[in-house]
């Protein structure tokens, strides 16, 4: 089995040189605030990118500044006084906030970008963020940004006193060179077999919003105090990986801090913890997605979902506290199902265990359950029973479209499991809608059901003439 962490990308600078632009045009999409004025991003954005042929996070981080000139024995962690806010912005405080989370940000990272203004050269802070990044271990890409005429291409070369190699000029606005910026960035990633590890180990995360019971689980699954227990939310900090013997299998838990609202993240070490956790799905094969049963489901719970789902993790959804609930009945749990479900509604093939982890009721029930995915999670299906149903289904339910912009499907394969992937090969992908998409997903899952484990449906063309074929 081969886990697959993807390598993260710091995007660090002093305020204003167009981090947040650069941040959105390399995910593809509007996510940062961009505005024409200093500390506009005092948190960490998390986004994901991919350039020739290679996923990867990237984390936007607010903008540095300092009181005073650096000092020999100044470190990122410990750098002199930041400034705060130029006129008319917040106190000092968010700058020192803004500090801690750029210092997180570069030591988890592979590469760091460290952006600069063309237009307004080099700066004393663009010197002394240079002074810090030198004392990592990182490969720094120095990047001068608003590079967007000859005359500032030009002007680039004065970069070059940074002392941290070639600038590469580019345009966060208009894309100008940001080829080039990303294709230094990825020859800098560690190589496929220093991020894919061969592993037959199965992993499972523990995830959840904080004090929802994901360290007494792991205990209770252990059978010991393996890990501190607390009431007290957020006292686990990093993502702590437990190896066990079950059966012949060899499994390895891993549990993770709780993971909060963005507004309500706090700075320093829980920030730390947050990508800690975000990692972690990375290279997990199966979560357990907690939730209490007396909150039921909060936005919080949809929220972790969906990094679990954007990493195409398998999961079961683990109902925590239900000891806890009074006056059940032989319907409860099919109540709780349903009101759960309509909350998570893209969580509709995910199975369901209510445990105490507490006093023990139901936890020997996880694991076996957890296993039952994993099986799902490497089925294969092949490809002829692939073709017959494709052709079953497509005659009980023929795409909509006129004569002559009519999707037609030739035929389809699974290519590869972990997630089960399908590829149908059809005429003009273009005129696939997403409720088909999601008709034929439900038509494979009625029929060998995946249980707890997300599709992955790709749609190919090929050649107008060729005839469905049920291949054997």
């Amino acid at each position: 089995m081969t886990s697959n962490i993807k390598p993260i990308v710091a995007l660090v600078g002093r305020p204003n040189v167009g981090k947040s632009t650069l941040f959105n045009r390399i995910i593809g999409q509007r996510k940062a605030i961009v505005e024409d004025l200093a500390g506009t991003t005092r948190d960490r954005l998390y986004g994901e990118g991919d350039w020739g042929g290679r996923d990867f996070i990237i984390i936007d981080t607010g903008g540095l500044e300092f009181d005073s000139p650096l000092q020999g024995n100044d470190s990122l962690t410990n750098p002199p006084p930041v400034v705060g806010f130029q006129a008319g912005s917040s106190s000092r405080l968010f700058m020192s906030e803004i500090r801690q989370q750029v210092s997180v940000a570069i030591a988890e990272a592979n590469v760091i970008i460290f952006l600069t203004d063309g237009e307004s050269g080099v700066t004393s802070t663009d010197e002394d963020i240079a002074q810090l990044l030198r004392r990592t271990d990182k490969p720094i890409i120095l990047a001068v940004n608003k590079a967007d005429n000859k005359k500032r291409h030009a002007e680039t070369l004065e970069f070059f006193a940074l002392g941290l190699g070639d600038p590469i000029p580019i345009s966060a606005m208009h894309g100008l060179g940001t080829g080039d910026l990303l294709d230094k960035v990825v020859e800098n990633f560690p190589l496929s077999d220093e991020v894919e590890v061969d592993d037959e180990s199965i992993k499972i995360a523990i995830l959840g919003r904080p004090n929802v019971g994901k360290s007494s689980l792991l205990n209770k699954l252990l059978g010991e105090e393996r890990v501190i227990v607390s009431e007290i939310a957020g006292t686990t900090r990093d993502a702590i990986d437990t190896q066990i013997r079950y059966g012949d299998l060899d499994l390895v838990l891993i549990d993770t801090a709780g993971i909060r609202k963005r507004g309500k993240i706090e700075p320093g070490v829980e920030k730390h913890s947050f990508l800690r956790a975000i990692k972690a799905i990375g290279r997990t094969d199966v979560c357990l997605l907690l939730i209490d049963a007396n909150i039921k489901v909060a936005s919080q719970d949809a929220h972790i979902a969906e990094f679990i789902l954007n990493e195409n993790k398998s999961v079961v959804v683990v109902v925590n506290k239900w000891d806890m609930i009074e006056n059940k009945d032989t319907n409860t749990i099919n109540e709780f199902t349903k009101a759960i479900r309509g909350d998570l509604q893209f969580l509709d093939y995910v199975p369901f265990v209510f445990i105490s982890a507490k006093s023990g009721q139901r936890v020997d029930k996880v694991l076996p359950l957890v296993l039952q995915v994993q099986e799902q999670r490497l089925r294969r299906v092949s490809t002829g029973e692939l073709n017959r149903l494709l052709k079953k289904a497509v005659a009980a339910h023929p795409p909509k479209g006129s004569h002559r912009q009519r999707l037609k499907f030739f035929y389809a394969t699974q290519v590869t499991v972990s997630p089960p992937t399908f590829v149908f090969f059809v005429n003009d992908k273009s005129l696939v809608h997403f409720t088909y998409q999601r008709y034929l997903e439900n038509q494979i899952r009625e029929t060998y059901e995946f249980l707890g484990t997300p599709l992955r449906v790709i749609f190919r063309n090929r050649g107008e003439n060729d005839e469905l074929e049920v291949v054997e």
